[in-house]
């Protein structure tokens, strides 16, 4: 089987956009190949990506380097929908993957699509009015021409067949993995060295996450403040700035919260084994969900966690997590205030946690989206029409 991977929003570059779908690409990218030696993988991308990916992600797949700048979203909106087509047709691909939302609504099939989250639908009030528009409309028309699409999990998959009508059958649950990297790191010299070198105390709480309206880090803030005087924990707020953030950075300064919270700015992935570890606990409040894969990984590196009691973040924590309705601040706040106070009940936690985050792994979702490729193709062979318009 050659399959295409359109790989264009893959980044190695320092900033949000290295985090979420950008790493999951980078884990199809990875894996893929492992999970089936006779597959031929042709990812489609930019020089800024492929340059970035040259020396370290498998070197078993095919690089389709396009020297337009599509990491530029206007860019990329165009190569998928006019170049992408013809260039999937002349790499001869068997099937097209598009893993981020849209798929290109012309050209050749059978084509699966991943979908993450509906965020732009259950908030739409979250982004810019451009993008939000573009998301509903294009989203819509892409799940529905798939021919397979994958949801990073149940909840993605009842707002996909809720929201954009698309029958129950053609969507498949893929859930995120985890990388090797990540596990517990119990090297105290190591983990002293890095408290050192990022300014770090001994305990805190930890959020971690692109800083953006719907993860509600003014939610966060509001219940540090009313536990503050009762803890002596701080938090520090790691991420990279997203969009809408600057609220936030007010809302620190009105709280009267400058001595007690701390902004590290974006971390890299390299490290992110060492900043869970260093953490005394992790509270990720989000307001929605496609996945939560913070949330899995904290758990993964033996981290007890706060998290919220909506979206998908209950099918990632499970019975391991304490789970609050992140529009409670006095849910939240109580949260805070007994896993401060708790050593017990942290170890019960990141022990409960290490458990179930095992059965997470990248391997088992590269393994999974082969079977959906493999569905895919055999749908499309069934029709006479898919094989007429693939020529």
């Amino acid at each position: 089987m050659r399959a295409g991977l359109l790989g264009h929003l893959l980044s190695f570059a320092p900033g949000y956009r290295r985090a979420g779908v950008s790493r999951y690409i980078e884990a199809l990218v990875r894996y893929l190949p492992e999970a089936d030696p006779r597959l031929d993988l042709v990812v489609f991308t930019n020089e800024l990506a492929y340059c970035g990916a040259r020396e370290g992600i498998a070197a078993r797949v095919t690089w389709a380097v396009s020297r337009l700048p599509t990491q530029r979203p206007p860019v990329r909106i165009v190569w998928e929908q006019t170049i992408g087509p013809v260039a999937a047709r002349r790499r001869r691909v068997d099937l097209l993957h598009a893993p981020v939302n849209v798929v290109p609504l012309a050209g050749p099939r059978p084509l699966v699509l991943t979908v993450h989250d509906l965020a732009f639908l259950h908030y739409p009030e979250h982004y810019p009015p451009l993008k939000q528009r573009y998301l509903a409309a294009l989203t819509k028309l892409s799940a529905r021409r798939a021919d397979a699409v994958i949801a990073v999990s149940t909840q993605t998959r009842d707002d996909v067949v809720e929201l954009l009508a698309v029958p129950p059958e053609k969507v498949v649950v893929v859930p995120n993995g985890l990388d090797g990297s990540l596990r517990p790191v119990h090297d105290d010299r190591l983990l002293e060295a890095f408290r050192r070198a990022h300014g770090l105390p001994n305990e805190f709480f930890l959020f971690l996450g692109t800083l953006q309206p719907r993860k509600n880090v003014e939610g966060l803030l509001h219940a540090y403040a009313r536990v503050r005087a009762e803890i002596s924990m701080p938090l520090v707020i790691a991420g990279a700035r997203g969009w809408r953030e600057s609220s936030i950075f007010r809302l620190v300064q009105e709280l009267d919260l400058t001595d007690q919270v701390r902004f590290a700015g974006y971390v890299n992935p390299d490290e992110l084994a060492l900043w869970y570890s260093a953490a005394t606990v992790f509270v990720y409040p989000s307001l929605y969900e496609g996945f939560g894969l913070p949330v899995l990984e904290a758990m993964a590196c033996g981290v007890p966690v706060i998290t919220s009691s909506i979206s998908s973040l209950p099918e990632v924590a499970g019975d391991a997590a304490i789970l609050v309705d992140p529009r409670d601040t006095d849910s939240l706040a109580r949260a805070l205030r007994e896993l401060a106070g708790s050593p017990r009940l942290r170890a019960q936690l990141a022990a409960a946690g290490l458990e179930r985050s095992r059965g997470f792994s990248w391997e088992r979702t590269a393994s999974e989206t082969l079977e959906v490729y493999r569905r895919a193709l055999k749908r499309a062979t069934a029709s006479p029409v898919v094989v007429e318009r693939r020529g």
